[in-house]
C-alpha cells in the first residue's frame, strides 16, 4: 500500500521539525524522493532480549513512520544460527507490542532472502566484484592488515570468477568445511576504511537455523544482508546507529554493483507504479545510560553465570526486565522522546529515566499501605472485634477514581522505622509518649513498650483519640502521619527492593571479569513478612501502586515465593542513590 497521499511537506511558515533525522525526512518528502514514501524498519538480531537502548531505535522508526503517514517493518536479521533462537524472536515481538507499537504486515526475517541473496551474491561473482577466497580465518585476520598498515591481496584475489561460481555451488552444496572457504568483496585492501578491505560476503556454518532448519549450510554476514534485506522491503530510510557509520561505504557499494533492475524485480514495489530509490543509511548516536550497561555479550555473560535471575531479571536493562520491575511502556517511549536524537553521543543521566516513570506512575498508580518491616502495635482502648470500615481516595489527585475500603482494627502493623526511643532531630514520627495521625484514621498516643527477653521491642501499646477522625485534635498539634496496616485482615506480601545494578557511573568493562566485579552487592534487598492492604491484592485493583511513604511497587506475577504476593519496587519516591552509595 503506497500511503504518499498522506505525506506532505510542512506549510510554508510551518515550525521546523525537531531534530536531524525529521529535518531529513521533512525534505525528503517535499522533495518527492522515494515517491514521497516514508518506509522504516526495525531489524534486531536475535541473539538477546531486547534492552532499553534497542527501545530508542523501536521509538524512532516506528514513530517516524507513523507521523509520515508511512510504514515500518520488523525485520530480524538472522544472519548467525550459532547465536540465534526462536526464545529470541518470540521475546522481542513481545516487547515491541508491549511498547505499543505495530509492524507492518507479517513478520519479516532476512532468512526468506537466502534464495535472493545467494543469486545476487552470483551475481557480484560474474561482475568480477567478489571471489571465493581460501585463507583460514586466522590468515584473513593477518591479511586484512591494521589501522595504520593496508592488508594484502589473498592470492585467490584473482581467481576466474566461473571457478568462484563452481566453489561457490559446491560450498552451498556442503563439501567444504567450517571455515574452509569464504566468499569476498573485491574492493580494496589498502583502503584506509577496514570494512572495505574485501570484506567476507558468506561462511561456511554446518549449523542448523532457527528459520530454515538444515536447509543451508553458508550463511551471509550481516553487511552484505542488511543492506540488500533493505532494497528488497523498499526501505527508503534505513536507520542505525553509529558504528555503522564505517559501514555504509560497503551498504553503498553492494548496492551500487548490483542490477537495479534485478533488485528491483525482488522488491515489493515489482508490480507498483511507484519510482524505485535504493535506500540511504543514516547513523544516529545510540543511547548510554549512567550505571547501566548494555553490550549484549556482557548481558549473556551475566545471565549464563547466574549472576542475575535469567534475561528478565528486574535489575537488568532488558525491557522484559525493566516490564517485571514495573516500568511502563509509556514512560519508556516518553524518555526516548526527551533524550532525543542527535549524531553527538555522551551519557544520557539515568534520572532522566527514573524521572520519567516517576512522572507516569504519579499520574496513573493507585496508592495502597504496606508495611515492609512490621512492628506491632495493640490500640488498647479499641474494643475487641471491632472494625472500623474506612474510606481512602484511591488517588489523592484523581477523584475520577474512586476511594478504597479500608480495615482498622485493634492491632495493627506499622513500619518499625516509624518508631524511636531516642528520636533524633526533627523526627516527626511515633515516639514513647508522643502522639502521631495514622493515616485516614485517628490520632493516637504510645503509652508503654513492650519487650520481649532480649531487651528488644515486640509491641507497643497505643490510646485511640476518637475525636480526631478527619479533624485536627483539640488544643495540641500532631505533625506525623504514617501508614499502617490490620494486622488481621493485612495480607503477607514478599517485597524486593531494587537498585541499580552496577556501581560505577559508566560501566565501559573490557572483559566478563570486569563486569561481574562492577556489579552492586546491594542491587536487590527482599522483604519477607511485608503486610498489605488486602484491597491491593485484587485483580480488579491492577498491578501498580505507590506505596504510600515508600515508594512505586508492582506485583510480580511470575516470581515465584511459596505463595505469597511478591512487589517488585519500581523506584523510590525520590532519588536514594546518593544516600546508599559508599
Amino acid at each position: 500500500m503506497n500511503n504518499s497521499e498522506n505525506n506532505t511537506a510542512p506549510a510554508p511558515g510551518a515550525a521546523e521539525p525537531s531534530g536531524f533525522i525529521r529535518q531529513m525526512i521533512a525534505r525528503d518528502l517535499a522533495s518527492g524522493k522515494h515517491g514521497g514514501r516514508v518506509h522504516t524498519r526495525f531489524p534486531p538480531e536475535p541473539n538477546g532480549y531486547l534492552h532499553i537502548g534497542h527501545a530508542k531505535s523501536i521509538c524512532l522508526n516506528f514513530t517516524l513512520a507513523e507521523e509520515n503517514g508511512g510504514l515500518c517493518n520488523l525485520r530480524f536479521d538472522d544472519t548467525n544460527p550459532l547465536r540465534e533462537s526462536q526464545e529470541y524472536v518470540d521475546a522481542i515481538k513481545d516487547n515491541i507490542r508491549w511498547l505499543g507499537f505495530r509492524w507492518h504486515g507479517e513478520v519479516r526475517y532476512s532468512s526468506s532472502y537466502f534464495e535472493q541473496l545467494y543469486e545476487f551474491a552470483r551475481q557480484l561473482v560474474r561482475k568480477g566484484r567478489a571471489y571465493v577466497c581460501a585463507l583460514s580465518p586466522e590468515e584473513a585476520r593477518e591479511y586484512r592488515g591494521t589501522l595504520t598498515e593496508p592488508g594484502r591481496n589473498s592470492p585467490w584475489r584473482e581467481r576466474e570468477p566461473e571457478e568462484s561460481l563452481d566453489l561457490f555451488a559446491r560450498m552451498r552444496a556442503g563439501e567444504f568445511r567450517d571455515g574452509e572457504l569464504s566468499l569476498r568483496a573485491k574492493i580494496d585492501m589498502a583502503s584506509p576504511n577496514i570494512n572495505m578491505r574485501d570484506p567476507i560476503l558468506y561462511r561456511i556454518r554446518h549449523a542448523d537455523h532457527h528459520q530454515t532448519g538444515s536447509q543451508w549450510c553458508i550463511y551471509p554476514t550481516y553487511d552484505y544482508t542488511h543492506c540488500i534485506s533493505d532494497a528488497i522491503e523498499n526501505i527508503t530510510h534505513s536507520l542505525c546507529t553509529l558504528e555503522f557509520e564505517d559501514h555504509r561505504p560497503l551498504y553503498d557499494w553492494i548496492l551500487r554493483y548490483l542490477d537495479i533492475e534485478s533488485l528491483r524485480a525482488a522488491s515489493d514495489l515489482r508490480d507498483a507504479d511507484v519510482a524505485y530509490v535504493l535506500p540511504e543509511q543514516t547513523e544516529f548516536a545510540k543511547l548510554r545510560i549512567s550505571y547501566t550497561m548494555m553490550g549484549k555479550r556482557f548481558l549473556r555473560a551475566m545471565v549464563e553465570e547466574g549472576k542475575v535471575d535469567g534475561w528478565d531479571d528486574p535489575r537488568m536493562p532488558t525491557l522484559a526486565g525493566m516490564r517485571r520491575r514495573g516500568y511502563t511502556p509509556a514512560s519508556i517511549r516518553n524518555f526516548c522522546e526527551a533524550v532525543g536524537v542527535t549524531r553527538s553521543e555522551s551519557l544520557v543521566d539515568i534520572g532522566m529515566l527514573e524521572h520519567a516513570i516517576r512522572e507516569d506512575l504519579d499520574r496513573n498508580a493507585p496508592r495502597a499501605m504496606c508495611v515492609t518491616r512490621p512492628l506491632k502495635v495493640v490500640l488498647s482502648n479499641f474494643e475487641a472485634g471491632r472494625v472500623d470500615r474506612l474510606q481512602m481516595p484511591r488517588h489523592p489527585k484523581r477523584e475520577e477514581l474512586g476511594s478504597r475500603e479500608v480495615s482498622l482494627t485493634r492491632e495493627i502493623f506499622i513500619e518499625r522505622e516509624d518508631f524511636s526511643e531516642n528520636p533524633p532531630a526533627g523526627f516527626k514520627r511515633l515516639v514513647a509518649g508522643g502522639e502521631v495521625r495514622l493515616r485516614g484514621a485517628y490520632v493516637i498516643r504510645c503509652d508503654e513498650i513492650v519487650r520481649n527477653a532480649g531487651g528488644g521491642i515486640d509491641e507497643l501499646r497505643c490510646s485511640v483519640d476518637f475525636n480526631t477522625l478527619g479533624k485536627r485534635p483539640e488544643g495540641r498539634k500532631v505533625k506525623g502521619v504514617i501508614h499502617w496496616v490490620s494486622a488481621s485482615e493485612g495480607k503477607e506480601i514478599t517485597v524486593r527492593l531494587y537498585d541499580r545494578l552496577f556501581l560505577g557511573e559508566n560501566p565501559a568493562p573490557k572483559s566478563v571479569e570486569e563486569v561481574f566485579d562492577g556489579i552492586n552487592p546491594d542491587s536487590l534487598v527482599q522483604l519477607d513478612g511485608c503486610v498489605l492492604e488486602p484491597g491491593a491484592l485484587d485483580d480488579a485493583a491492577g498491578d501498580h501502586f505507590q506505596f504510600e511513604r515508600t515508594g512505586y511497587f508492582f506485583r510480580d506475577r511470575q516470581a515465584q515465593t511459596g505463595g505469597a504476593a511478591v512487589f517488585n519496587r519500581t523506584i523510590s519516591l525520590r532519588d536514594t542513590w546518593k544516600r546508599t552509595e559508599v
